[in-house]
C-alpha cells in the first residue's frame, strides 16, 4: 500500500467532477482502492511545494505556467475514453492535460513529480484505484469502461494541501488571462 503524505504535503490538481462517478463505481466493487472525500482529478504535480512555504509568488508563478500552456479560451476539453490497468492500479489517461503538467513541472523544477517513482514527466491520469487485489482491478476496469467515453472540461486548477482533516483547498487559478 503507497504510504499516506504528511500534513503540509501539497498538489496541484484539475478535478474532474463528471468523472466522480467512476470513483464511486470504484467504490462499490471495493471502498478500500479509493481515498475517501477525494474528488475525481487529475494531478499535474505532486508533491508541489510545503504549504508552509507558498507564498502569492509562488502561486503567480504557477498561474503564469498555467495560463502560458492553457488554450487561447482559458478551457481545456477533454475525453476520458481509455481505461489502463497495471497490478492493483487502474487509471484512466488525460492526455490533453499533459501540456499543463508539463508548463508546472518546468516552472518548478525541483519538485519531482512523485518524488521521482514515474519518471521526470509521467503521464497525466485520473486514478480510480490504488493497491487493489488484480481481481478487483480486472472487475473495477471493466465496469468503468463501460461508462466511458466522458467529456469534460477544465478551467482552473486547484491547489490543495493535506491536513489531519484531509485534503483541503488553498487555492483555485483560472486558466485565463
Amino acid at each position: 500500500m503507497a504510504a499516506m503524505p504528511a500534513p503540509g504535503t501539497t498538489a496541484v490538481l484539475a478535478l474532474l467532477p463528471d468523472a466522480d462517478p467512476l470513483l464511486e463505481l470504484a467504490a462499490q466493487v471495493d471502498p478500500g482502492v479509493v481515498r475517501p472525500g477525494v474528488p475525481a482529478h487529475a494531478t499535474l504535480l505532486y508533491p508541489w511545494l510545503p504549504a508552509d512555504r507558498i507564498g502569492a509568488r509562488d502561486l503567480e508563478r504557477l498561474r503564469a505556467a498555467l495560463v502560458r500552456a492553457a488554450p487561447g479560451g482559458g478551457h481545456v476539453p477533454l475525453r476520458l475514453t481509455e481505461v489502463e490497468q497495471a497490478g492493483g492500479f487502474v487509471g484512466i489517461p488525460v492526455p490533453e492535460l499533459h501540456a499543463l503538467a508539463t508548463a508546472v513541472r518546468t516552472a518548478f523544477p525541483e519538485q519531482v513529480p512523485y518524488g521521482g517513482r514515474f519518471g521526470q514527466d509521467p503521464p497525466v491520469h485520473v486514478t480510480l484505484s490504488l493497491d487493489a487485489t488484480a481481481p478487483t482491478a480486472a472487475d473495477i476496469a471493466r465496469r468503468v469502461t463501460g461508462r466511458l467515453p466522458i467529456r469534460a472540461e477544465v478551467s482552473a486548477v486547484h491547489v490543495v494541501a493535506l491536513t489531519p482533516d484531509g485534503w483541503h483547498g488553498l487555492a483555485e487559478l483560472p486558466l485565463t488571462p
